[in-house]
Parts: structure tokens; C-alpha cells; sequence
């Protein structure tokens, strides 16, 4: 039986639109941020091949190094933690930044982007869980970042972005995309902010997110393949 980067993007998007239909929504409004985190430029070539155009990276240092060697016509989006000291980079080489997380970060990202000349699209990370090992914000801290970061003149914050509680069943997964969701509409009522974007979803969930209003999911094992079975080949 094949097993293509083809033919795994081919069944990764039957499960989008069967989502989007569920949802009563067009496949248009969902984004799919292929991972490339720790695959190799020859890997994200064959992926771009196939029509895709927007990577997520996790590390900073990693893209730096990574993205020279890819298809320049990609878009690169940073979905991992930034460091504040990381910020000058993150803001040449990323379009859009999914991870900001503080005050402080979203002001020393306004400055590194002045300094650049640009303007940076952001997302505001939110720990919907509360779990102590994950980033982001409180749900309760989200209102005043967003009113900093909105008085940026070199930021536009596009949305919100989180990342479920890894769990073996996908539905258990609902109940933090739901209040990411319901977050973002009382914030955009509130502010005037559109907050037009939802991040969330990954391999394992990305169809519940869909189902609850992602407008980007985040996939990379189930679209690259298994790391090692990749290395072995």
C-alpha cells in the first residue's frame, strides 16, 4: 500500500473537507500550516511541490538555518515559544508569529519590527488548560495583551492560538477549542479587534478544531510521515 507525502496529504484533506462540511463551512476558511519542524529542506521542497504553501516552524534558531535552503515562495509561520532576545529574528523570518505570550514580548516585538522596516502579524497564545507545562496566557490575561498589542503600530493581531491537552481520543480535545473560541468572539465584541484567525488543532485533533472554528491547524507527523521511519528510508 503507498504511503506518498501525496497520498497523505490527499487523506489529510478528505478529512478537512468532511470538517468543514460537518461544520457548515467552506474549506476555504481553513488554513493548513504544514510542520516542518525537524524535517529538512529536501522534505519541505517535496511538501511545497504538491501546492503547499504555508510551514510552521517551533524554533527559532532552527529556521534560521533551515530556510534559506527551501522554495523561496513559501510563507513561514512560528508556532513555538519565543524567547524575547529571539525577536530581531523572529521578525525577518517569520510572517507570522502564533506564540506571543506577554506584554513584554509583544513591545520588543514592535520594536524589532520598526527597526526592520515591517509590520508583523501575531497571534496571542492562550493556555485554555491551565497546564503548567504549556505557554500562554491566562484566558483572563488575554483582554489587556491584546490592548498593548493593539496599540502597536507595527503589530496587527490576527487571532488567537492554543494548543489542546494531548489525550488518545480527539473529542476530549473540544472543550479547550470551544472556549478558545468563545474567548475570541467576546474579545472581538468587546474590543472592535476582528480577530479573524483561531490557531488550533494539530495531528490528532485538527478535525474537532475544525468543527469548532479553527482557520488554521497545524499538522506535521500526519502530513511528513514518522521522523525515523523517514531517516531509515
Amino acid at each position: 500500500m503507498s504511503d506518498s507525502v501525496a497520498d497523505r496529504l490527499s487523506a489529510i484533506e478528505e478529512r478537512i473537507l468532511a470538517a468543514c462540511a460537518r461544520a457548515g463551512r467552506s474549506r476555504d476558511e481553513v488554513e493548513l500550516i504544514a510542520v516542518s519542524k525537524t524535517q529538512p529542506p529536501a522534505a519541505v521542497a517535496e511538501v511545497a511541490a504538491l501546492g503547499l504553501r504555508i510551514f510552521g516552524e517551533n524554533k527559532v534558531q532552527e529556521a534560521r538555518a533551515k530556510i534559506p535552503e527551501c522554495p523561496s515562495q513559501l510563507s513561514w509561520h512560528l508556532i513555538g515559544h519565543l524567547q524575547s532576545n529571539k525577536a530581531k529574528w523572529a521578525v525577518e523570518l517569520f510572517d507570522v508569529i502564533h506564540s506571543v505570550d506577554s506584554e513584554k514580548l509583544a513591545r520588543v516585538l514592535d520594536a524589532a519590527a520598526d527597526a526592520a522596516g515591517r509590520t508583523v502579524r501575531i497571534l496571542l497564545e492562550v493556555n485554555v488548560s491551565g497546564e503548567g507545562s504549556k505557554f500562554g496566557l491566562k484566558p483572563e490575561e488575554v483582554a489587556g495583551v491584546l490592548a498593548v498589542a493593539n496599540a502597536c503600530p507595527r503589530l496587527v493581531v490576527e487571532g488567537l492560538m492554543t494548543m489542546a491537552p494531548l489525550a488518545p481520543e480527539a473529542e476530549k480535545a473540544r472543550p479547550y477549542f470551544r472556549k478558545l473560541r468563545e474567548l475570541r468572539d467576546s474579545l472581538a465584541r468587546e474590543t472592535g479587534t476582528p480577530l479573524e484567525h483561531l490557531s488550533m488543532g494539530m495531528s490528532g485533533d485538527f478535525e474537532v478544531a475544525i468543527e469548532e472554528g479553527a482557520t488554521r491547524v497545524r499538522i506535521g507527523t500526519l502530513l511528513f510521515g514518522d521522523r525515523k521511519a523517514r531517516k531509515a528510508e
